[in-house]
């Protein structure tokens, strides 16, 4: 038989299990990180890129030499310091990114607290109504949660809740906030929750961006058929897959409600309650 052009035929088993990993899954593998410094690179975004490293571990990979790549190179002759650019690919070729800009930045060292743990998976907190009006900042939105998610899991303790990443768009801004939670004793059993800020913290700005178009996008979202769960009347789930339910309930009529069989409760007739007030306050006869 003839080779198939194109595929490529594993000759050891290491070969082998190498290219199953690579193969389409349907529940895909958790996506890794490439952090890559530029050719001219200033100090903020290198403190900037350790302080994503450590808040990724150990989902991501921190590349220290320089590389000249330049993703959204032009004509122009704009100076745009302190850049960070975030990309996501999909079937081998860049699907979005976005250039931000860093107008502020506090280091995780620059917080004299203690850290979280590493590999903690992170709690996403966007606000603003432009990450819900504008569509860049759609695409923004959608992007961040892609990063920053972590693991996909079936299940999570309370004490593995340890990170709170906030999100705030304002003022054509975004604003980067890191927590970390504490459980302080509350009397009862559910703890008393209060969030220390332990960076990093930034101020973005949004610069340039690349997004993929309508049909492409639509594409990358697409999942199996072993993965659609059947539609259920009533019943939606947000972008971080939280199920709401919505329940319709008839008009309660009170007077048929069940109530306990007391005596008090009772209903009576109106003349037997007239006629028994009338005995017990009328004088009893006394045999003289």
């Amino acid at each position: 038989m003839a080779a198939v052009p194109g595929v490529c035929k594993p000759k050891t088993k290491r070969a082998k299990r190498f290219l199953e990993k690579r193969d389409p899954k349907i529940i895909e593998n958790t996506k890794n990180a490439m952090l890559i410094k530029g050719g001219n690179t200033s100090e903020t975004v290198t403190q900037a890129l350790r302080d994503i490293y450590s808040l990724k571990k150990p989902n991501a990979v921190l590349y220290k030499k320089k590389n000249i790549t330049r993703p959204f190179e032009d004509q122009t002759s704009v100076k745009r310091p302190h850049n960070l650019i975030i990309g996501r690919m999909f079937d081998y070729h860049v699907l979005d990114m976005v250039e931000l800009g860093i107008e502020k930045f506090e280091s995780l060292r620059d917080f004299k607290n203690s850290k979280s743990a590493e590999g903690s998976k992170p709690m996403l907190i966007f606000a603003g109504d432009a990450f819900e009006i504008d569509n860049d900042l759609k695409r923004v939105k959608n992007l961040f949660i892609d990063f920053f998610r972590g693991p996909t899991v079936p299940k999570i303790r309370l004490a593995g809740l340890e990170i709170v990443l906030h999100f705030t768009a304002f003022a054509g801004k975004i604003f980067l906030r890191s927590y970390k939670v504490l459980l302080k004793k509350s009397g009862c059993r559910i703890p008393r929750i209060e969030l220390e800020e332990m960076g990093p913290s930034f101020n973005f700005i949004l610069r340039r961006t690349h997004f993929a178009s309508d049909d492409l996008y639509k594409k990358s979202l697409k999942q199996p058929k072993a993965l659609k769960a059947k539609k259920k009347k009533n019943i939606s789930q947000d972008v971080f897959g939280t199920t709401y339910g919505r329940i319709h309930m008839e008009k309660q009529d009170l007077s048929k409600l069940q109530t306990r069989k007391m005596k008090g409760l009772k209903k009576r007739k109106a003349g037997k309650n007239v006629i028994a007030d009338e005995s017990e306050s009328s004088p009893k006869k006394m045999k003289v």
